[in-house]
C-alpha cells in the first residue's frame, strides 16, 4: 500500500493534478512530435494478469476510489481515467509511473513513495477498466459511500477515543448524532477533514471586570466581538484586553500531521456508523 499521508485535500489535489498533468504531457508531446499515427498514440490492447488486475483493484479502491470512483470512471472531483489521454498512451506504466512516483510540482502534485510492483497493479487495473468502458456505454459516476467504507470501525472508534483526540471537542451522541444520515461519502469526508463554518470560542479578559466567553463573531487588529451565553453582542478595543481564541478548525489542521492512510480510513469507517 501507499505509505503517504492522503488528506481530502491532498488526496484529492494529487488525483485531480494528475489528471491536468496527463492533459498538459499530452498536449506538450503533440507539439514537439507533432501528429503521431495510430499505432504510435495509443496502447495496445493488453490483457492483463486477473491477480495483478485483482492486487490493483484492492490497492485503488482502497487510496483512490474516494475521488475516481470503484472503477476509475470518475467521481464527483476525479476525472474519468478511463477517457485519459496520459492512460490511452501508457504502456505498461511508462507514463502512469513516473507521473505518481515523480510528482508534477508546477500542477501541484508531489511525489509518492511507491514500489514498482505497486505501480504494475495500479496500472494493470487502470488498464483493465479502460478496456471494459470502451465496451459499453455509459457516462461519468458519482462516488457512492460504500466507496469510504474501506476501513476498520473498530479501530477508527478507538482513533476517535484516544489518539485522535476527537472527544475533546465531540460526541457521537452530542453534536455528530445522526451525522452520517445528514452526510455521506464525500461529504462527510470533507467535514471530517475540513469541518465548514467552525464556531470558534473566545474569552476576553478586560482590565477590570470578570472574563467572558462566547463565540467569537468578529477579529481584527483593533477589535474583537463575540455573542454571549445570553445571545448578547459584546465587543472590545483588542488594545484594551487579553483574549484567547479556541478554534476548533486548528486541531482538525494539526492531525495532518499524525494521521496515517489507515487513521484516516479507519476514523471515516467509524463515522459512517453514526446514522
Amino acid at each position: 500500500m501507499i505509505n503517504h499521508l492522503h488528506s481530502i485535500v491532498l488526496t484529492k489535489l494529487l488525483l485531480t493534478a494528475f489528471f491536468f498533468a496527463s492533459q498538459q504531457l499530452a498536449f506538450a508531446q503533440t507539439q514537439a512530435a507533432g501528429p503521431a499515427a495510430p499505432q504510435q498514440t495509443r496502447a495496445a490492447a493488453k490483457t492483463y494478469d486477473p491477480n495483478l488486475v485483482g492486487q490493483g483493484a484492492n490497492l485503488f479502491r482502497r487510496d483512490c476510489a474516494f475521488c475516481h470512483g470503484r472503477d476509475a470512471g470518475g467521481g464527483e472531483t476525479g476525472p474519468d481515467l478511463t477517457r485519459s489521454t496520459l492512460v490511452s498512451q501508457d504502456v505498461n506504466g511508462d507514463k502512469i509511473g513516473p507521473v505518481v512516483t515523480n510528482g508534477r510540482p508546477e500542477a501541484g502534485m508531489p511525489p509518492f513513495d511507491i514500489s514498482e510492483q505497486q505501480v504494475a497493479e495500479l496500472v494493470a487495473f487502470i488498464h483493465a477498466q479502460r478496456k471494459n468502458a470502451n465496451t459499453r456505454k455509459g457516462g461519468r459516476k458519482g462516488v457512492d459511500a460504500v466507496d469510504l467504507q474501506t476501513g476498520n470501525v473498530a479501530a477508527g472508534k478507538k482513533y476517535f477515543e484516544g489518539a485522535g483526540g476527537c472527544t475533546a471537542c465531540h460526541s457521537p451522541t452530542g453534536d455528530l448524532a445522526g451525522i452520517a444520515s445528514r452526510l455521506k461519502g464525500l461529504d462527510l469526508e470533507r467535514q471530517m477533514l475540513y469541518p465548514k463554518h467552525p464556531k470558534s470560542r473566545v474569552t476576553v479578559t478586560p482590565t477590570s471586570g470578570p472574563a467572558v466567553t462566547g463565540i467569537l463573531t468578529y477579529l481584527d487588529e483593533f477589535n474583537v466581538a463575540i455573542v454571549d451565553s445570553d445571545g448578547s453582542y459584546r465587543s472590545w478595543p483588542t488594545k484594551g484586553v487579553q483574549f484567547k481564541v479556541d478554534a476548533p478548525v486548528n486541531a482538525h489542521a494539526d492531525l495532518f500531521s499524525k494521521y496515517t492512510d489507515d487513521d484516516i480510513h479507519n476514523l471515516m469507517a467509524y463515522l459512517q456508523t453514526l446514522q
